[in-house]
């Protein structure tokens, strides 16, 4: 249902994208994500492109644990 960028989306499929990405966005919440509304519009264009949404939780996950590892680098003197 998507359409290309030079195309205006009719308002009735702007509300209820809007409208979906308000309910994604409260299952996150609820399930304490920790992702931001855009980082969601991201993941679901990606998953309407085809990719796996398994595959895109495991590279979140994998982000995060990383992102919240010591880092080296930062040991002091």
């Amino acid at each position: 249902m998507r359409r290309s960028i030079n195309h205006k989306m009719d308002p009735e499929a702007a509300r209820t994208a809007r409208e979906s990405l308000d309910l994604v966005f409260h299952m996150s919440n609820i399930l304490e994500t920790g992702l931001d509304r855009h980082t969601l519009s991201i993941l679901i264009a990606l998953c309407e492109l085809g990719l796996n949404p398994e595959s895109l939780a495991a590279v979140l996950k994998e982000h995060h644990s990383e992102s919240l590892a010591p880092s080296s680098s930062t040991s002091p003197p």
